[in-house]
This record gives C-alpha cells, sequence and structure tokens, in this order.
C-alpha cells in the first residue's frame, strides 16, 4: 500500500500516536479532514492552536481548564467540604458526565508505583493534604481505579488523613481492573452513592 507523501504522512504518523488510533483509523481520519478542509480541518487546527496556547492545570486541584482555577474550583456553590480524589483529569470528566457528584476535585497526576518509583512526592499527595487543612473539607472521597496501584494509593491516603477527615471510597459497580473512564454514567453514579469508609 502506498503511503502518503510529506506533511499529510507526518499527519497520519502524529494522529496514530493518539490513544484509541491505530494507523488505518488515522489515515481514514486524515482523509476525511482533507475531504473536508473547510468544515473540519480549519476549525481543528484553529482549536488546536487555541488549546495548545491557553489551556493549563488549575493551580488548586489539577483539572486542565483555560484560567488558573478551573471553573469547577471557581464555583462556590461546589465548595461544600467534599473532595473527590482521582488519578487523572480524564477520570474527573467521566466523574463529571455522570452529574452526580456536586463538590470539587483533586487530581493526583498518577499512582503510587514502587516497579515505576513513583512516589507521593511525585504526585500530588501533598497538595491534597494542605487542602484538607486550608480547606475546611469534611469528606474526602477516594475515586481511584480498581487496580492494584489504585488500591494502593488509597490506603496510603486513607492512613495520611487517619483522624483529620472522614475518608470513603467509591463502592458498587467498579469492576476490579477497571478504569473510570471506560465506565458508563449510571455505573460512576451508583458507585459514588454507594461509597464506604476506608
Amino acid at each position: 500500500m502506498a503511503e502518503a507523501s510529506g506533511d499529510i504522512q507526518t499527519l497520519i504518523d502524529l494522529l496514530a500516536r493518539l490513544p484509541g488510533l491505530g494507523p488505518r483509523s488515522a489515515r481514514r481520519a486524515v482523509l476525511l479532514m482533507l475531504k473536508k478542509r473547510g468544515q473540519v480541518m480549519a476549525p481543528l487546527a484553529q482549536a488546536m492552536a487555541e488549546v495548545a496556547l491557553k489551556a493549563r492545570d488549575c493551580v488548586r486541584c489539577g483539572n486542565i481548564g483555560d484560567a488558573d482555577l478551573c471553573d469547577i474550583c471557581r464555583n462556590e456553590k461546589r465548595a461544600n467540604g467534599e473532595i473527590c480524589v482521582v488519578e487523572d483529569v480524564a477520570d474527573l470528566w467521566a466523574m463529571e458526565r455522570g452529574r452526580a457528584f456536586g463538590g470539587r476535585y483533586h487530581v493526583l497526576g498518577g499512582t503510587l508505583s514502587a516497579l515505576d518509583a513513583v512516589g507521593p512526592e511525585d504526585l500530588r499527595i501533598p497538595a491534597l493534604i494542605d487542602r484538607v487543612s486550608d480547606e475546611g473539607v469534611s469528606e474526602v472521597i477516594l475515586a481511584l481505579n480498581a487496580t492494584v496501584d489504585g488500591q494502593t494509593t488509597a490506603h496510603y491516603i486513607a492512613e495520611r488523613l487517619e483522624g483529620r477527615v472522614r475518608v470513603t471510597s467509591l463502592a458498587q459497580g467498579v469492576p476490579v481492573g477497571g478504569e473510570l473512564d471506560y465506565l458508563d454514567d449510571g455505573t460512576i453514579g451508583a458507585a459514588l452513592r454507594a461509597r464506604r469508609s476506608v
């Protein structure tokens, strides 16, 4: 099969690096964009340039937005004393899709992993401990993936916060080895409502 030339092949190769896209899907996407340059490619390129220029991590929770504080952290109605701790931004967005949680979030940026030499200082765990003290938090909900590293991280955080704040975790509906970003909205909502103490 003949390959595309020059910049077109570069675009295909770059798209093929994205999760969920392989070389064939990337090639189809590029062909569609080329066919519909005005309706698809030009607006996509402009949106990507804008996001590259403006996107930043929220200084409080680690979410991605276009200001130092994300929309969730700026919303005073969400300052209800509950912080939901997630592994990454994709998990935060999955929780928000379900519309079952009305508090604020804290994105760790990963999980503890002895194999990968990831310790508490490599994640946003110290910032979480500070937030519990500074923001008058009444409950920390651990919504970490049901993996070995996710559970290890949850236990570590629960130990660090023991006696300082109520610590709960998601319950039923989240399968062992499952990742929040792949769960449906109903499952996430049920797991959040059935959380339990750690």
